[in-house]
Parts: C-alpha cells; structure tokens; sequence
C-alpha cells in the first residue's frame, strides 16, 4: 500500500499542489467580497480549498452568499484544507510571479512555498467548513451576460445601502418568455429596465426573482470580469445560483412565499399582540429579537438582554406538534399584527431556519401572506 493511500487510511488528512502565482492570485482576487470580514464564525473567515484531479477549487461563503471558483493545478495529493482568506490574499500578492506549492500539514497547519519564501499559515479544521447547496439540475436559465450586466449597471446603484427596515435591499428580475426585465429602488427613486426580443425556454407566464444587493454586487464584478456569452440561472426554495463560466455563486433568497410549513397554530392576533409587546420590552435593542417556542397546547414568547434582563410569556393553543423555537424580529411581527386588527392569526412554521408564514384564520375577500425571515438566537 503506497504511504498515501495509508495515510488516507488512517484518516490523516492530505493535501499537495503547486500552482501558478498568476491564476491563483485572480481566483483570491475575485472571491475577496465575499469572505466575511467581521464574522463571529472564525470558519468564515477561510477559504476553503479543495484539490482533485488537475484543478484547485476554492470557496469562500458568509454563509447568505457564497462563490465557488477553480483554476488549473498539479495536484500531488488530492485533498483539501481551510485558510485564513485575508491574509493569504495579502501575502500571495507579495509574492515573486511564479510557482507556488501549498501543502496540508499537521494540526491544520498549511505551508506555502514559492522561491525563497517559505510560510506556514494556521488553517481549521475542513469539517468546520459550512457545506454549500448543489447547482440544480433541472430549471436552468440561460442569460446573455452582457444584457444582465448592462441591467445590473442601471439599476443597482438604486438600491439602498443601509440595512434599515424601511428599504429593500434588492432589485426585482422578471423573466417572461421573450423579455426580461429589472427593477431596484430605495424608496426614495426607482430604476427600471426592461429588455424585449430575448428567448427564455421554459418560461410560462413570468419568473419573479428578488436578487439581493450583496448578490447584485458580486454579481457585476463577476460580469464584469468574464467573456462568457451567456450565463446559467438557476433557484430553488431558499438558493438563487448564477453560474459564469468556471465561478459559481450562490445567495441565499430574499423572503419568499415558503412551501412546507407543516407547524400550524391559531391564536388570538390582540393576545399575541400584548404578549409581544410585552417581552420585546427585554429584547436586544439592536436585534429586537424575541424567541417563539411552540410545545403541546401553548406558544411561550421569551426575550432577554444582558443591560435590561428577561421575559416571558405564554398563550394556550391547539398545537399538538413536535416541539420548535424560532426567533423573530418584534416589530416585523406586531407590524402585521396590527395591520390585520381583530380576529385569529394562523402561525406557520416548518423549523428555525426557514421563513415563518402568518396570516388570518378566517376567510376573507383578499389572501393575505405575511413571511417573516427568521433571526438566529
């Protein structure tokens, strides 16, 4: 049995490659908007690099968007590895232009050679990296990339910046069998951008997609960057994916209509209005995050914050499901709370990642959704 096959029995991990400065470097360059600058997931601060046959592939995520790359390499050892993203961005860029040898040694550490210069960084452990959904293999959408990048330049500086509640960071792509179209705004303006005479296959009616602004601005980097004519579009329940030539890019969703939400409760909207009102006194200020746990025949509300401390609440319920706790933002709850005014108020669930659907119990001349993101507590 040759040593690496051994190794890899014994469960080591290994890794070897050499790779030029050049495509290593443009790969780094064009993943950088992506890896977390102040995460409190030290995983998120790495790239997670991935070497098999004649390729390294590298992926860096924060975990709403994540860019998946590759560039061409003599692979010794296939296997893979985690690497601080900034720093390795840094240092490769100081380099001499030539070739670089990246080895995978003990306790996660990583060595790097090229020329003269030897350094050995300290990586995690690649069981830590997040994994990353599939590019789906039905649904695919071809864009000209020129036409989206063109879209993506007029709109996207319409969408704003700041993270407060009363905008929406994204734009709006509508996909009809022969146009496609675009709109952003921040309240305050709107652009809009329509383009007819393309064919999209597949299409009946129109495909409504909210790409967010973060999506938006790799995006046209990634445009910007490639010769490809066209590119691959694709999005499942929660994962919008947009594949230019060898990148990847996935984003998380914007709140959509959720499928699913087999946890269903109806409670009186005024009760659990007060409750609400009540806990969210103690939620963190900047969060306003309050804990939702539904159990056998009740729903306990709960909030807490190291400078004000804790509260909570219950109502009775017809809930006869397994156990959940789920956070949610107060206000984004008691907004629609108060637009529905008197009467019950379905909860929907289906875990604590997913999008929360409320609604009013009872059948009226409009259908009303409400879809509340979820919040991690």
């Amino acid at each position: 049995m040759p040593a690496e096959a051994l190794a890899s029995a014994a469960g080591t991990a290994t890794m070897e490659i050499t790779v030029s400065k050049f495509e290593l470097l443009r790969e780094l360059t064009a993943t950088q908007g992506v890896v977390e600058r102040k995460t409190t997931i030290p995983i998120l601060s790495n790239y997670l690099f991935e070497a098999a046959g004649d390729k390294l592939s590298l992926t860096a995520t924060d975990l709403d968007l994540s860019l998946r790359t590759a560039c061409s390499a003599k692979v010794k050892k296939e296997g893979s590895c985690t690497i601080p993203a900034r720093k390795l961005h840094d240092y490769v860029k100081l380099l001499p232009d030539a070739d670089i040898t990246i080895k995978l040694l003990e306790n996660h550490w990583v060595s790097i050679r090229c020329g003269r210069s030897n350094t050995k960084m300290v990586g995690m452990a690649r069981s830590n990296f997040p994994s990353l959904p599939a590019f789906p293999t039905a649904g695919v959408m071809k864009i000209p990339a020129q036409v989206l990048r063109s879209m993506i330049a007029k709109t996207g500086f319409a969408i704003a910046n700041e993270e407060s509640r009363y905008t929406l960071n994204g734009a709006l792509m509508v996909l009809k069998p022969e146009s496609i179209t675009m709109v952003a705004t921040d309240g305050h303006r709107l652009s809009h951008i329509e383009r007819s005479g393309e064919k999209f296959d597949g299409i009946s009616g129109e495909m409504k997609t909210l790409i967010p602004k973060k999506a938006m601005d790799e995006l046209k980097s990634l445009l910007d960057g490639t010769d490809t004519e066209t590119i691959d579009f694709a999005k499942d329940e929660s994962t919008l994916y947009f594949r230019i030539g060898p990148r990847l890019l996935t984003s998380r969703q914007l709140a959509v209509l959720p499928k699913d939400n087999s946890k269903s409760i109806t409670v009186n909207g005024e009760e659990l209005s007060a409750a609400i009102s009540r806990v969210a006194q103690f939620a963190d200020e900047r969060s306003r995050a309050v804990r939702i746990k539904l159990e056998k025949g009740e729903l306990k509300l709960s909030a807490s914050s190291t400078e004000t401390g804790e509260s909570e609440d219950s109502l009775e319920t017809n809930y006869n499901g397994d156990p959940l706790t789920i956070g949610f933002n107060a206000q984004y709850v008691l907004d629609f709370l108060k637009a529905v005014g008197t009467g019950e108020v379905k909860l929907e669930l289906k875990d604590a990642q997913s999008a929360g659907q409320l609604r009013p119990a009872n059948g009226e001349d409009y259908k009303y959704r409400y879809i509340v993101m979820p919040m991690r507590i």
